[in-house]
């Protein structure tokens, strides 16, 4: 009889430990674009940031929680995102923020973080006016913009190049583009033949190439996204516009580029942050696994997902809690390397480690040509001219 109580008393314990309710997730909040001008890019950043949640949770655990992302989104509109991460803050009660695609999304998100003072791990921006405002809780993991184009430009003075078309959108991000490839040109000693700004919402170039075919630039350098790239592209061809370089932001790192263009494609450049060859620890593993799950190759889009949120990660593991003073403390002072590269911010969270590389569409491949140590490729020079494809 004694034996039986026993029996039951410890059915009843083991019972209890199996429906006892586990820890609630640590909520991690985002905005993506699913749709509107970023969706493509938006898309992807979001798988990104689902398989770090996943591959985090399958390691165990965060703070002894698992983790569950909460994202919305945000239609590509910075007044949108910014109501949205008013929401995740104050109504969907999150732990933790990532940041959105693009530099003016993500201005409009880091006001909304800064008056809450809630630390935020930017994705896919690089605009230095979102770190110029003097705000204490926005971090970012890209390179500057006005470094982008850094390689390429360097590379073109080292064939003798010294005449530059630069065409920019008329956003945050292709601005301070722009701006550093003027800086940077000046002093290797090359001329802006031709320096002109677009409306990002048309794509209508005919008036732009024809001033570029006036000035006949012996190198094109454009801060761009997908759509206006392709665009670009079009028009070059259409009116024989064939300088010996062409390199672009954005458009030519994703595969829709190479798709929608085709053979178009072949030649152009893409100034990336991120390239699955380029060497970096885990990129060989990370592209295999994100095709497949998701049945596509992984863009630079994905990993800018994927590495916040390892950031973000080690920053909380580091702070041992999910106070927001000790996290904020952890993002400005850790130096730590993600799938991204190294990260390492100044005072302001401006990224300061991290460099870009250059890849080149070739036989219909994207394949890393910059910096040469890296690279899958040579650079395929000079650009070939439509008339003789």
């Amino acid at each position: 009889m004694r034996m039986n109580a026993r029996l039951v008393l410890l059915a009843l314990c083991l019972s209890a430990m199996h429906t006892a309710p586990a820890a609630e997730p640590i909520r991690v909040g985002a905005t993506v674009a699913l749709s509107g001008e970023y969706a493509v890019l938006g898309r992807a950043l979001l798988e990104g940031m689902q398989m770090w949640v996943h591959d985090l949770n399958a390691r165990g655990a965060l703070l002894g929680r698992k983790v569950a992302l909460v994202s919305h989104d945000d239609g590509s509109d910075p007044d949108r995102c910014a109501r949205l991460y008013e929401r995740l803050i104050t109504q969907d009660k999150v732990d933790l923020l990532l940041g959105p695609y693009s530099s003016e999304l993500t201005l409009a998100a880091s006001t909304v973080a800064e008056r809450h003072h809630f630390p935020l791990v930017a994705t896919g921006a690089a605009s230095g006016e979102i770190w110029s405002r003097g705000y204490r809780n926005i971090f970012g993991v890209d390179a500057p913009a006005y470094r982008y184009m850094y390689p390429p430009l360097e590379f073109a003075k080292e064939k003798g190049l010294s005449r530059v078309a630069l065409v920019f959108a008329n956003t945050a991000f292709p601005r301070e583009v722009a701006a550093g490839v003027r800086a940077k040109a000046a002093k290797l000693g090359m001329e802006i033949v031709f320096d002109a700004e677009y409306d990002k919402d048309d794509n209508a170039f005919s008036q732009l190439v024809q001033g570029m075919v006036r000035v006949r630039p012996e190198a094109l350098i454009g801060g761009s996204y997908l759509e206006d790239s392709i665009g670009m592209v079009r028009e070059a061809k259409a009116q024989g516009l064939s300088p010996k370089l062409m390199v672009f932001t954005v458009g030519p790192a994703t595969m829709e580029f190479g798709e929608i263009l085709g053979p178009d494609a072949e030649g152009v450049m893409g100034a990336v942050a991120w390239f699955r060859s380029g060497r970096r620890p885990g990129g060989y593993d990370f592209s295999y696994r994100y095709k497949r799950e998701y049945g596509h190759n992984a863009s630079v889009y994905a990993v800018y997902g994927y590495a916040a949120g390892q950031v973000l990660e080690a920053a909380v593991r580091l702070a041992g809690s999910l106070d927001k003073d000790k996290i904020r403390e952890q993002l400005r002072s850790m130096v730590f390397r993600s799938l991204l590269g190294r990260y390492q911010v100044d005072e302001n969270g401006e990224q300061i480690a991290k460099r870009t590389y250059v890849m080149q569409w070739q036989g219909g491949y994207r394949l890393l040509v910059l910096p040469e140590e890296y690279a899958d490729s040579p650079v395929s020079y000079p650009f070939r001219p439509w008339s003789e494809r």
